[in-house]
């Protein structure tokens, strides 16, 4: 596996846990971590979430290399 796939994969579960906190006990764990969702650092990493998750979707589409 690539390093940008391990680094896509490794944001798009952070995206999907933050969401997953959000949802469940209405709190933001990225936006707090980093000082509020108006915040630089956040928008910075919902937007590379954001890319990563974009990125994720090509990967559905790679064949399988794997040997059987």
């Amino acid at each position: 596996m690539a390093i940008v796939d391990k680094i896509a994969l490794t944001l798009g579960i952070v995206g999907a846990l933050d969401w997953g906190s959000i949802g469940i006990f209405g709190f933001d764990f990225v936006g707090y971590w980093f000082g509020g969702q108006d915040a630089v650092i956040p928008r910075i990493v919902f937007a590379l979430v954001g890319l990563a998750g974009i990125w994720c979707i090509s990967m559905l589409f790679r064949p399988n290399d794997t040997a059987e």
